[in-house]
C-alpha cells in the first residue's frame, strides 16, 4: 500500500475467521500449474491434491514434488508417477512455491474483506486461475538453475 510518509493508512481487516486453502503445484519446465481449493490443510486434502497432480502427468513421465515439513506433507503421498522430496527445516528458499504464495497474496488476496465463504472460494479460485494462466510468470517465479534435469 502506498501512503504519504509519516501517515498511517487504513487497510481493510477481516473480522471473521473462515478459511480456505489453495493447494498448488508447478512444473517450471512446462509452465503447467495444477491446483485445488480445499476447506482444510490436512493429510486427506493433500492426498486429493496429489491425486490431481498424478492425473495431470503425461504417461511415461514422473513428478518430483518439493515440500516443506508441514504435518500433512507425508511421504505416504507418493504415487507410481509422483515422489515427494522434503526440504530441510527452515529453508523456504528451497521451495519455489513460497514465492507463488506471496505473489498470489500480494496481487489478489491482501487488504480485502470477504462477504462470506463463497466469496472467499471465488476469489481464491480466480487468484489461482489467473496465476496458472500466466505461463511466463509460472516459469519466472519457479525456475531454479539447480533444479533442472
Amino acid at each position: 500500500m502506498w501512503a504519504k510518509r509519516g501517515t498511517r493508512p487504513r487497510a481493510l481487516k477481516q473480522q471473521q475467521f473462515t478459511y480456505t486453502y489453495i493447494y498448488g503445484a508447478i512444473c517450471p519446465s512446462t509452465a503447467q500449474a495444477v491446483g485445488l481449493i480445499l476447506p482444510s490443510a490436512n493429510t486427506a486434502c493433500m492426498s486429493l491434491h496429489i491425486d490431481e497432480i498424478s492425473k495431470s502427468i503425461p504417461v511415461g513421465r514422473h513428478a518430483l514434488i518439493i515440500m516443506d515439513g508441514a504435518g500433512w506433507h507425508q511421504e505416504s503421498h507418493n504415487r507410481d508417477n509422483v515422489s515427494i522430496l522434503k526440504i530441510p527445516p527452515y529453508s523456504p528458499e528451497l521451495n519455489p512455491c513460497e514465492q507463488v504464495w506471496q505473489y498470489i497474496k500480494d496481487k489478489w488476496l491482501k487488504n480485502r474483506s470477504y462477504k462470506d465463504y463463497e466469496d472467499i472460494l471465488n476469489v481464491a479460485c480466480e487468484a489461482w486461475q489467473n496465476f496458472a494462466a500466466d505461463g511466463e510468470r509460472v516459469q519466472n517465479l519457479c525456475s531454479r538453475k539447480w533444479a533442472k534435469i
